[in-house]
């Protein structure tokens, strides 16, 4: 198993959650812990990587295993990204949750554990939201050697002395054939060139290429977010929501209210695309409802040219309360 990679990346505590439990890194385990929990999330992911979804369904805790449709889709939709891939442990930690107890009410609590990371100050920090009471391991197996590698990260917890899958978190490890890190310090100098745009979203695709999943967190990414913070445009230093959107007007005059604007490499091009929510009051024709999309686009790179040249180009989501949404991409050179 690796010792750095990710594990450089996982490091600090951050407050919140009321009760901390214990973690043992891989640096401090028994070797016989280390060698059996390694071997669990091998065969987890050797078994995503097959498609297996009934083995993986056997290997998975009660309460998941007996609704496994979401799962089954997320198995079944990632394992032809990974067909020819090597598997390879990366950083394993045993997270002793034993002393949790439930609410009067049954519910799991929710679970904080730091994990000094080689005996330093530097901590991993997970924050894990209603976790039932048991002995848990978080493992994290990266996919290389494929057109574009991946992570796969599984939560188990030990049922009868064997170790089953708790919860699953398959995540590419590049976009537009970049990985995080290139990301990072693009955004970097973005901002140093004063294109916040382009900074604010580019340290969005950095931060989901770095961390695992939700509930990681570390100085690393808090160092990111903060640098991302900075560079915020003024228009959206509050975030932007359904409650909060970001108003952009056309060359017509007409207001465009996007509800969300993040970034998309479902197209796997040779850059990523820009992703942009967009409120609307009633969808149209199908023809219509694409004009309506096509002069959003239009509007928003408008509004803000300097997201012509990094970005391949515009996803629209079209939404309206109660049906189902639009999507529709716009490629940067069609844009007028």
């Amino acid at each position: 198993m690796k010792r750095l990679g990710i594990a450089a990346v996982l490091m600090l505590a951050i407050s919140g959650y009321l009760h901390a439990d214990d973690c043992i890194t891989q640096s401090a385990m028994k070797p016989v812990e280390r060698d059996a929990l390694a071997t669990a999330a091998r065969g987890l992911a050797a078994k995503v990587q097959a498609g297996d979804v009934a083995g993986l369904r056997g290997a998975t805790v009660a309460e998941y295993a007996k609704d496994f449709g979401g799962i089954e889709y997320v198995v079944s939709s990632t394992a032809p990204k990974l067909k020819g891939g090597t598997l390879v442990v990366e950083q394993v930690y045993l997270l002793d949750g034993t002393q949790l107890t439930r609410g009067a009410d049954g519910s799991a609590p929710d679970a904080q554990f730091f994990c000094t990371l080689n005996h330093s100050m530097a901590e991993a920090d997970f924050l894990i939201p209603g976790l039932p009471p048991g002995s848990y391991g978080f493992a994290i197996v990266n996919v290389e050697g494929t057109a574009s590698p991946w992570r796969l990260s599984f939560l188990v917890r030990k049922e009868q002395g064997q170790w089953q899958m708790a919860g699953f978190y398959p995540t590419p490890l590049s976009a537009a054939g970049h990985d995080g890190i290139w990301y990072w310090k693009e955004a970097r100098a973005m901002a140093a060139r004063k294109e916040q745009w382009n900074a604010w979203l580019y340290y969005q695709q950095a931060e989901s290429l770095l961390r695992p999943t939700s509930f990681i967190q570390s100085t690393h990414l808090e160092k990111l977010k903060t640098e991302q913070a900075s560079a915020t445009p003024p228009a959206v230093s509050d975030g932007v929501s359904k409650d909060a959107p970001l108003v952009v007007k056309g060359a017509d005059g007409a207001e465009y209210r996007f509800t969300g604007l993040g970034v998309d490499d479902s197209l796997g091009k040779d850059k990523i695309d820009i992703m942009a929510h967009l409120k609307i009051d009633q969808q149209g024709d199908v023809a219509a409802t694409h004009k309506l999309s096509a002069s959003a686009a239009g509007a928003l790179l408008g509004a803000y040219p300097e997201m012509r040249k990094p970005f391949h180009g515009v996803w629209i989501v079209a939404e309206v309360a109660g049906q189902n949404p639009f999507a529709t991409e716009f490629p940067v050179s069609e844009i007028h």
